[in-house]
């Protein structure tokens, strides 16, 4: 396998695994923000694993978004769930810092809906990203 593979492999897996915990935090009921941002970070994870899945030695930004433009080139697939993406962007900053609120901390302010929404988007876009990553060769996902 080569270099890329094994570094794209890296990163979905560990998409996977934060997306497993973001299920458990959805079933326990309980710190939504967290939630979110990790619903957030496995999304961006997984794109940058198919990034890397196609030779990409550096994958660098945090937007969901900007990376599906990117990925879209290679598979419209990717433009088709823009919106998932766009809507995990949103919980990059405010999710973690007071500051990136107009009022309230993270941990009043985000709710039971918007992480099942983040749980939603973050499959959505893993669900893709195996799919991607199975036709650039990697083993089953």
């Amino acid at each position: 396998m080569k270099n890329t593979l094994k570094e794209a492999l890296r990163w979905f897996l560990q998409a996977k695994d934060d997306w497993l915990f973001v299920q458990w935090i959805h079933r326990e009921g309980v710190f939504f923000d967290k939630g979110c941002f990790m619903a957030q970070q496995a999304g961006e994870k997984a794109l940058k694993a198919c990034l890397y899945g196609l030779g990409e030695r550096y994958v660098l930004g945090h937007s969901l978004f900007e990376l599906m433009e990117k990925l879209k080139e290679f598979d419209p697939s990717f433009g088709e769930i823009a919106d998932a993406g766009r809507r995990l962007d949103r919980f990059y900053i405010p999710t973690r810092y007071p500051n990136g609120l107009p009022g309230g901390s993270p941990f009043q302010v985000f709710t039971a809906e918007d992480l099942r929404q983040a749980l939603l988007d973050a499959g959505t876009i893993l669900d893709l990203c195996a799919r991607f990553l199975k036709r650039q060769g990697l083993p089953s996902l």
